[in-house]
């Protein structure tokens, strides 16, 4: 009954409404079956567009059956189409610049919102991913289009890690500093770009996540009773997550490089160890992967997952990227140990606490069947208030879309300048004050040959005064770490949440589009008052989300930035009293005449 237009690459197979194609493998899994069309073309389908024919010899099929009143999509069917060519031409356009250009969804009745969610842009950080699909069912691929989709190999699952992602042919070099060779993309730091060169992960490697779509969670007579339950309370500042009483971080320490295959292959393992177990299990590289896309799978809609720092293969074992890349990962093991949600989510205390290899493989196989994901993350939801009003849900998605997309400029524009600052530090300033001191040194040097005796002071105060410009070229070089490097990382980690919302946000717009054309629904008998009601309660319960979840992103913003600056301006302080130290000193040596 629906058009489902395939994405090159992932094995999917394009049908059309009506169209009647053999099935060849009922049961792929995740929410996909296999078929075959007239023209012998093989592919995924999703179980939802698709109902098997009982009567006659055609074993075909041809509409799909879903929680939602199929009444509410028959007014969707004359828009599908339009939609699937739409999405497969924008799929073949190139890209924005600028992932916050459409995040916007469009204009009452226009339920598509492929605009608002393909328009990504092709950042250094990772690979685009977008998702095009003629359906309605736009939340996944709006979950996933964004700059920090996990975009790993196109490969079958492999309980015993043992595959080739440690290889060096898998990924180009790349640096995580802040050199001169990186792109600025607005001020971003270029990260590798070893998951642009990834194939993109199909969606059947989701399990559970293509079926659920955002009719069945706004129209479902009753949502399904999951057995997690995320509260929503409302504290001095508005909705707010419930915060545990007792907190923890988890220490990511002690790199050790291992091998395999008789060291055909090698990699580094990470130790990390809970401050609230002290127990300490090792994890590769690709766990955290594992773990990030578990977590984006599970919680992207509502909550903004960063990606990881890139993998980087060329260089990967020298201790500077060591060094980086594990404090780059602490960093992030931090943030989602600080999330309230994430850092109690079953996933995630697996990743932590597993006591074996066999416990650890159950508990990822746990983790990869779970249902509860992407927009029914939402029915776990549970506010502790009366339903909102749509008008002042809509203002307040506003609200959060213009900040976010104000932070982010002025995020990049922090980190263009810091840039920049860099590079003049550690490049052309040290270098004039290494002119200025041994220009004053060669002064020092000729005045000595003029055989004059009452000249011996002032030639070792030049000479030392020298000196002292060569020692404020050494600091002025290595100051950047001191205080400069914190302050981008900061930021890097900040612009990295900040390329989650626009998808977020067109989650939200989306949904409260389809209430707005639900009057049309009621008025033509196609869903009942009460199938509105449920929707703009559900509504309410997404706006009820974003606004914990801003609350939860202000409280750590005004921490961070307080923290970062104070720190900053600590050091320049010190840095600069040094160098005056120095100055005053070399001065000393000069006496008045």
């Amino acid at each position: 009954m629906y058009d489902f237009a395939a994405e090159p690459g992932n094995n999917e197979l394009t049908v059309s409404e009506g169209e009647i194609i053999t099935i060849t493998n009922p049961d792929v899994g995740g929410g996909w079956l296999e078929g075959k069309n007239s023209q012998g073309e093989r592919g995924l389908v999703p179980t939802d567009y698709v109902e098997i024919i009982t009567e006659g010899a055609k074993d075909g099929i041809s509409c799909g059956n879903s929680l939602a009143d199929q009444a509410f999509f028959d007014s969707l069917s004359s828009s599908t189409a339009q939609t699937s060519s739409a999405a497969k031409s924008s799929n073949q356009a190139s890209i924005a610049n600028d992932p916050w250009s459409s995040w916007n969804v469009g204009k009452s009745g226009n339920w598509d919102n492929g605009n608002a969610v393909d328009s990504w842009a092709v950042k250094p950080e990772s690979a685009p991913g977008q998702r095009n699909s003629a359906s309605n069912n736009w939340e996944a691929a709006a979950a996933f289009g964004h700059p920090q989709a996990y975009q790993g190999p196109a490969a079958a699952d492999d309980d015993d890690w043992d595959d080739d992602w440690d290889d060096p042919k898998s990924a180009s070099p790349s640096y995580l500093g802040y050199k001169e060779t990186e792109a600025s993309e607005a001020g971003g730091v270029q990260r590798g770009n070893s998951r642009a060169a990834a194939m993109k992960l199909p969606l059947n490697k989701f399990p559970g996540f293509a079926k659920p779509g955002m009719e069945q969670y706004l129209l479902a007579k009753q949502l399904a009773k999951p057995k997690e339950k995320i509260p929503i309370i409302i504290g001095d500042y508005g909705p707010m997550w419930v915060y545990p009483t007792s907190t923890f971080d988890c220490v990511v320490a002690d790199p050790k490089k291992g091998s395999k295959m008789y060291g055909l292959k090698s990699y580094i393992e990470y130790q990390l160890t809970c401050t609230n177990t002290n127990r300490s299990v090792n994890h590769r590289y690709k766990h955290f992967d594992w773990l990030y896309e578990r977590l984006l799978v599970k919680f992207g809609l509502a909550i903004p997952i960063p990606s990881l720092p890139d993998k980087q293969v060329t260089g990967r074992f020298e201790e500077e990227f060591i060094k980086m890349r594990m404090e780059r990962l602490q960093a992030w093991m931090t943030r989602m140990c600080r999330h309230p949600v994430v850092s109690e989510s079953e996933v995630f205390q697996q990743f932590l606490n597993f006591r074996d290899e066999k416990e650890w493989k159950t508990g990822k196989r746990k983790a990869e069947k779970d249902e509860t994901v992407g927009v029914m993350i939402f029915s776990t939801m549970e506010p502790e208030a009366p339903d909102l009003d749509m008008v002042e849900i809509e203002q307040k998605c506003d609200a959060v879309g213009r900040f976010t997309k104000a932070m982010d400029d002025g995020v990049k524009e922090l980190l263009t300048v810091g840039q920049e600052h860099w590079k003049r530090c550690t490049g052309p300033l040290p270098k004039e004050y290494q002119k200025i001191g041994k220009a004053l040194q060669s002064l020092a040097l000729v005045f000595s040959t003029s055989g004059y005796q009452g000249e011996s002071d002032l030639n070792g105060a030049i000479t030392e005064a020298g000196k002292t410009y060569e020692e404020i070229a050494s600091l002025v070089a290595d100051q950047p770490k001191k205080d400069l490097h914190f302050l981008m990382e900061t930021n890097h980690e900040y612009k990295g949440f900040l390329g989650c919302f626009p998808d977020i946000i067109a989650a939200h717009k989306g949904a409260i589009e389809r209430v707005k054309e639900s009057d049309k629904l009621v008025a033509t008998s196609k869903i009942t008052p009460q199938d509105k009601q449920n929707m703009v309660k559900r509504v309410s319960t997404m706006a009820y989300a974003l606004q914990a979840e801003m609350n939860h992103f202000h409280s750590n913003r005004i921490y961070d930035y307080n923290s970062v600056i104070r720190l900053y301006l600590e050091q320049q302080a010190q840095f600069y009293e040094t160098i005056a130290q120095k100055l005053r000193q070399a001065l000393s040596r000069f006496p008045v005449m």
